[in-house]
């Protein structure tokens, strides 16, 4: 016999937040009792070229809806990502070219099969329909929603009583993509709690266009970069990349906190409920180090967005330079001209992004030069080859001519 509660709760971890949520169940039944798969929704506009962990939290939520019948429509948004979504915005966005968005688009098409099933999933794109809306589909759109309605979000009242100015694109921004769920008759929509204004409108409009069914909504909540606090984030510098290199990703999953590591195995784990609390408790009897917990995701995810064998090989070249002061196998190499300032070196092996930080990094005792700490900011390196190393994860050969 089915336990459909076992299938919700694990369907439910993590979750910020899930809009009728009867629905949801009532999709899952169908499918194991009727067959019937059910269409999942996800939206990303091709902003930039790359994702990160931080969007995979909704993708894995909708892996583990794949083995309960979802049949997954990622909508690349080359429409609405020229106009640029306003959620958690407080000023206009930069509209974006045609072109950029294209090519990010195709970088988002190859890197989602990472995570999710390509025999259950749809790349869509949502220029197919929008072209076609024409002057009178968009003046029939935007008829749908009061203006009054609109300036009811918080993002908006804020810039209007900032007096910050909001574009009339911006408006239409929430009714694309709420159209976008009229046009794909989806039965689920998922995002990050920051849609949720967009995301109930697909619901809302669905009812206007009446085609037959009102999508359920799942909110998966933001998750946390690197450093604990902020939002992972390109432009905070505290994500990681799914495109990164093995060794990167291995070593910066390791150097999250032990508190954090709960929060990603809870929304980035493929583990069961079940196998993640016998792993807390473990932990927390003593019985299992924290650290070897953390290998453990470290492992995981590497091997997702990688292979198995690549992901091994970075636990080990992680282990050979941390545990055992191994110097890494493979290293950036460059040049200077003699006498090289070593607050210069560090900025142009790009250990360091400026001379003052490589400065403050020397006195702080986080150099190197072939393995031996200086706290020497006015070193200077004569003609000959050096290993350079700040903090426990960045290296670079440097020749001085």
């Amino acid at each position: 016999m089915i336990d459909y509660s076992k299938i919700m709760a694990e369907i439910k971890r993590g979750v910020a937040e899930i809009i009728d949520e009867q629905r949801v169940e009532t999709l899952v039944k169908n499918f194991y009792e009727k067959g019937e798969r059910y269409l999942v929704k996800i939206g990303m506009d091709p902003t930039a070229p790359d994702l990160h962990l931080g969007h995979s939290v909704v993708l894995t939520k909708m892996a583990l809806m794949q083995k309960h019948g979802a049949f997954i429509q990622f909508l690349i948004g080359d429409f609405t990502g020229q106009i640029g979504d306003p959620s958690g915005k407080s000023v206009t966005r930069k509209k974006l070219d045609k072109e950029v968005v294209l090519k990010n688009a195709k970088t988002y098409e190859e890197q989602v099969f990472k995570i999710l099933d390509p025999k259950y999933t749809e790349v869509m794109f949502n220029s197919t329909w929008t072209n076609e809306l024409g002057a009178a589909g968009i003046i029939e759109l935007t008829s749908t929603f009061p203006v009054a309605r609109m300036l009811e979000r918080d993002d908006f009242e804020k810039r209007l009583k900032a007096g910050t100015p909001i574009s009339i694109s911006e408006f239409m921004y929430p009714l694309l993509q709420g159209h976008d769920s009229v046009a794909m008759k989806c039965d689920i929509e998922m995002g990050g709690t920051d849609q949720k204004f967009n995301l109930l409108m697909g619901r809302t409009l669905q009812r206007v266009y009446n085609i037959g069914k009102e999508q359920a909504v799942i909110m998966m909540p933001l998750l946390e970069g690197l450093d604990g606090v902020n939002k992972m984030s390109k432009s905070l510098g505290n994500y990681i990349g799914v495109t990164d290199e093995p060794n990167e990703m291995y070593a910066k999953i390791l150097s999250i906190s032990d508190e954090l590591m709960w929060r990603w195995y809870d929304l980035l784990s493929t583990k069961g409920l079940d196998e993640i609390s016998a792993l807390k408790t473990a932990v927390k009897n003593g019985e299992f180090h924290p650290k070897k917990a953390k290998e453990a995701l470290a492992l995981e995810i590497t091997e997702r967005y990688h292979d198995k064998q690549k992901a091994l090989n970075a636990q080990a070249e992680f282990e050979s330079i941390h545990a055992k002061g191994e110097l890494p196998s493979d290293m950036d190499e460059f040049s200077m001209d003699a006498p090289a300032w070593i607050a210069q070196a560090l900025t142009v092996c790009k250990l360091c992004p400026s001379n003052s930080q490589a400065r403050r990094d020397i006195l702080a005792n986080a150099v190197s030069v072939n393995q031996k700490k200086i706290n020497d900011e006015q070193l200077k390196l004569e003609s000959g080859e050096y290993i350079l190393q700040v903090g426990k994860k960045k290296f670079a050969k440097l020749k001085v001519k």
